[in-house]
């Protein structure tokens, strides 16, 4: 067991906040150092007082379960012997209402590629089975509730 922690920080800065107006931009803190902007989503929360640039909670939480993945993967495909030489994921997450008609993450789906090295590559049934494997022992997603999908791209000969 660990423990894990963020501070998420935000300041009002003297501008005006019952009119409902107020800058979303925030901070991310992470315990090893690392200072993220964080925002709401503009497609949420129009701008200005969403900041674009910044990181939205819906975007961090498809991220974590894709680096998660990643993760994963990476060690399983350590241990069986394969060379990874790129791993790349173009995951997407889908904000609409759940079956209780409240917006929530209701689909993630990784679409990872990954490169190999060496003149012997895994099969097609090779990469579902890391992939299977990464995705049953990610801690992230077996911590939510949300569809989590894993679509591997895998590359045609």
């Amino acid at each position: 067991m660990s423990t894990h922690t963020a501070t998420i920080a935000w300041q009002r800065d003297g501008q005006p906040f019952t009119d409902r107006r107020y800058r979303r931009h925030h901070q991310w803190r992470f315990d090893g150092g690392a200072v993220v902007a964080g925002s709401s989503s503009p497609q949420v929360v129009p701008l200005p007082m969403s900041d674009a640039a910044a990181v939205d909670p819906e975007e961090a939480f498809v991220a974590s379960l894709s680096s998660c993945h990643l993760l994963w993967f990476l060690d399983i495909a350590c241990r069986a012997g394969w060379v990874v030489d790129s791993y790349q994921d173009d995951a997407t997450g889908l904000l609409a209402p759940d079956a209780n008609g409240q917006l929530a993450m209701t689909v993630v789906t990784l679409r990872p590629q990954v490169g190999f090295a060496g003149a012997y590559q895994p099969d097609a049934a090779e990469i579902a089975r890391l992939h299977h494997a990464a995705h049953a022992a990610c801690f992230i997603a077996n911590s939510v509730r949300t569809d989590v999908r894993c679509e591997p791209r895998i590359p045609t000969a």
